[in-house]
């Protein structure tokens, strides 16, 4: 990325995938079905986006919070593998998610754009409850202008109302702000919005044929600094 770039005012970041690693439950799920816990994380997590796509398409009348797509989700990722989960364990794994780990080289990416002078932002499907829980546990208290939730707008991503909230709170054009996530999908519906957007793109992923190229990219928010 050009850091240089003097149009950016505003950076926002995906928050699950991005900041927080979703995958973080995988050895709790592991120590409750021996062998089946990255089955588990993955299905869990694929049904929790096809479920927010769903819902968004469907309209308000449909609308569930990002909480309560996440517990669906969790229930029917356990019934397809075929394992019978007590209300212990689905409350262990849901603990963990709401505090999820952040990956290890954000906070001192984060501390370093913000030293900057950027204004910074988190803009996520997640419910605002999830993320104050999600800030707090990785001691990123302070270093977000806004934590802006898609359940503002009762839709998720792609919409283009969930992005609209960035240039809504921060008085910007959608060129002023870069939005930086994992997820291609999302990083795809920013730059459709009109974001500048950044992939972090830590597994070398292939490229959503989407008809549509990230301005940037990178393997971890380390990337940002370069």
């Amino acid at each position: 990325m050009n850091q240089a770039n003097p149009s950016t005012r505003v950076i926002a970041f995906d928050a699950y995938g991005t900041l927080f690693d979703v995958y973080a439950i995988t050895a709790q799920a592991e120590s409750y079905w021996p062998g089946q816990g990255a089955a588990l994380a993955k299905t869990w997590r694929d049904k929790q986006i096809e479920y927010t796509r769903l819902r968004s398409m469907a309209g308000p009348t449909r609308y569930k919070s990002f909480w309560q797509i996440t517990i669906d989700s969790l229930r029917f990722a356990t019934q397809s593998l075929g394992l019978a989960m007590s209300s212990a364990q689905e409350q262990g794994l849901l603990d963990q998610y709401a505090v999820l780990k952040a990956f290890p080289e954000n906070l001192a990416a984060l501390q370093t754009l913000k030293a900057r002078g950027l204004s910074l932002c988190i803009l996520s499907n997640g419910s605002p409850e999830m993320l104050a829980s999600a800030v707090s546990s990785a001691n990123m208290d302070g270093l977000f202008d806004a934590v802006l939730s898609a359940e503002s707008v009762k839709r998720f991503k792609v919409d283009a109302s969930v992005y609209q909230l960035v240039c809504d709170r921060f008085g910007c054009s959608p060129a002023e702000v870069l939005m930086v996530s994992s997820n291609c999908w999302d990083v795809i519906g920013a730059h459709w919005f009109g974001f500048k957007t950044f992939w972090v793109n830590r597994s070398s992923q292939p490229l959503e044929q989407l008809d549509a190229t990230p301005d940037y990219e990178g393997r971890s928010l380390a990337d940002l600094l370069l």
